[in-house]
């Protein structure tokens, strides 16, 4: 039986005051926004980064506005939760990077959800990190179409294993390379379109993240490249590494003009809003403007991204906004440039933009309220229970030290004695959160995976989401791109912890290898009373991708390709239960390596 959706009343968040006016009343702009991952707010030369180029990125500060102090969250999918929902991502449920923290509450409205409502045709290409299955995956969050994955962490980045809407396939070339090609290949269709609505097209990049993969004509510029800028600690700064994030972000630059020069050879750049920006600080400690904390920090070093917001004979070229801005403001600013109602379940936490960004001499009023809001407001950080508090002016950091960000970006010296009332005022706000935000958000005992939601053509179920029994272990420390190894005995089992929200016959599905010595096995799968058996008889040894990283990847997960092994139809009855995958019989030394199981609905 499904699970009900609380139902609260709506809120309304127009233009600034009011209805929105759409920019053209016969056509709704297009909404083209690409989201980098991990890159730092240095690491493009319109910050000053004097080693790489981005002119891509550095053309949408020229022709549009950058946001100069623009936060997001420490870690990858809270960002991309804020930008999709307009509200701090504690009060969405996302609590994490993986294993079911990742995931927005279904009561949530997305940005894709809004402009659908208003007639766009929506796609997102990328990394999604905000849940796999049925209601979170992206195609029950709004989107008409998604090409992909849906974890947060890749381990194979040329010809990878993608997701086409519910079909499992195979990737072309370079990760970054083939998202850009699919997006435009989406934008192109529909702005060519003889009854063409707008668009909605989210690019969710996945670099520079690690590993630290490019294409050889990407790092040969860098290789042996000096670096003419270094993290506040040169002694920590891994130059390797640091070179290969910079390749990846020209790569990165050169994808984001491929898009831009598509949407000008399709003659729609005065018709489309373009933003560009990061989910959070960079993944080493390189150069970031003197600015303390990388990734996972919540000081302005792990928090700080570059934004930049294109929108031609709207927004006048080489605009600045030096007030703070933040990833939750970018739902209701969109809405509101684009003259789109923004219909959502709860208050958002995003504040409207537009009135500064479009600059007209007829919102003058409206500019003078929302630069006095703007000054007043501030911009929570979160991440694992710690929190920090940024104001225009002051950082208090997650260990209650407070900061004057004007004079001291590096956030060296404490001056709370100084400004005690300030100090005192920004703790008391940090402390209301911590108690009446997470404090309050749920902590399921055992994290459940949907089986079988309404509607869902499939459910997937990667090794991340389960855990193994008997020696079975996942295959790296960052699980979202792992799989289970190591199963050589009966006794050792691969474990979700599940909650089947329909009753019914589900056809199940192993993406597994196996070296021929070892074919064989015999295996069950088994929920509640329902069992199935098969057996493993074709060999799929492929080799792991150990040739591709140009810094070492440490502790992360190599990858494969696997095959996909039909075991069968199995009976689940619905309610909370274990779904377990163990083998009966072993003829050789293991039984095989597993990625995910699939199940679907059979009729």
């Amino acid at each position: 039986m499904q699970k009900k959706i609380l139902l609260v009343p709506l809120f309304f968040c127009f233009a600034l005051f009011g209805k929105p006016v759409p920019a053209d009343e016969h056509q709704a702009p297009n909404i083209v926004v690409m989201l980098a991952d991990d890159a730092g707010w240095g690491d493009f030369s319109c910050v000053g980064n004097q080693t790489v180029s981005t002119p891509a990125v550095d053309s949408l500060a020229r022709d549009g506005v950058l946001l100069e102090q623009f936060f997001v969250q420490p870690v990858c999918a809270p960002t991309r939760a804020e930008f999709l929902t307009g509200r701090f991502h504690d009060r969405s449920g996302v609590r994490g990077v993986t294993r079911g923290q990742e995931r927005m509450s279904p009561e949530e409205v997305t940005l894709a959800d809004v402009f659908k409502k208003a007639g766009y045709v929506t796609g997102c290409f990328g990394k999604w990190h905000n849940g796999t299955q049925w209601p979170y995956h992206p195609l029950s969050r709004g989107f008409d179409t998604f090409y992909g994955f849906t974890e947060g962490h890749w381990g194979d980045y040329f010809n990878p294993p993608m997701q086409r809407d519910t079909t499992f396939q195979e990737g072309e070339g370079y990760i970054t390379d083939d998202i850009t090609t699919k997006a435009i290949t989406f934008f192109d269709n529909q702005v060519s379109n003889s009854i063409a609505k707008p668009v909605l097209c989210y690019v969710a990049y996945n670099t520079p993240h690690s590993p630290m993969c490019v294409p050889d004509a990407d790092w040969s510029r860098y290789a042996e490249r000096p670096l003419r800028q270094q993290g506040p600690d040169p002694k920590k700064e891994n130059p390797i590494f640091t070179r290969a994030a910079l390749a990846m972000v020209e790569n990165l630059d050169y994808n984001v003009g491929r898009m831009l020069a598509a949407i000008d050879s399709a003659n729609t750049s005065r018709e489309t809003i373009v933003v560009f920006f990061s989910d959070n600080g960079p993944n080493s400690l390189r150069w970031c403007g003197g600015m303390r904390g990388k990734k996972g920090s919540t000081d302005d070093g792990g928090t700080r991204s570059v934004c930049c917001i294109r929108y031609p004979g709207e927004i006048a070229p080489g605009t600045r906004v030096p007030r703070i801005t933040a990833a939750i403001d970018l739902l209701p600013t969109l809405a509101g440039l684009a003259g789109v109602p923004c219909e959502v379940p709860k208050p958002l936490d995003g504040i409207n933009l537009t009135a500064i960004l479009k600059q007209d001499s007829h919102l003058k009023s409206e500019q003078k309220v929302l630069q006095t809001k703007l000054t007043k407001r501030h911009i929570v950080a979160s991440q694992r229970g710690r929190v920090s508090i940024r104001t225009d002016r002051f950082r208090l950091d997650d260990k209650g030290k407070l900061y004057d960000m004007r004079s001291d970006i590096g956030q060296i010296h404490d001056v709370m004695k100084e400004y005690p009332e300030e100090g005192a005022r920004l703790r008391s706000i940090a402390d209301a959160w911590q108690h009446d935000v997470l404090d309050c958000m749920e902590q399921p005992e055992v994290e459940r995976f949907p089986v079988g939601y309404t509607g869902a053509p499939l459910t997937e179920l990667p090794a991340r989401d389960g855990h193994g029994e008997g020696g079975v272990v996942q295959s790296g420390r960052a699980p979202n791109c792992s799989f289970f190894t190591k199963w050589k005995t009966t006794e050792g089992s691969l474990v979700w912890d599940v909650d089947v929200l329909n009753a019914g016959n589900y056809a199940a599905k192993v993406w597994y290898t196996c070296p021929a010595k070892d074919v064989g096995s015999v295996i069950e799968l088994s929920c509640g009373k329902s069992r199935i058996t098969s057996m493993i008889s074709s060999a799929w040894d492929p080799p792991l991708n150990t040739g591709e990283d140009r810094a070492d990847r440490g502790s992360e997960s190599y990858a494969k390709p696997f095959k996909v092994l039909s075991i069968g139809t199995i009976a689940l009855e619905s309610g909370e239960a274990q779904l377990q995958l163990k083998a009966l019989r072993i003829p050789g030394e293991s039984v095989a390596d597993v990625r995910r199981i699939v199940l679907y609905p059979v009729e």
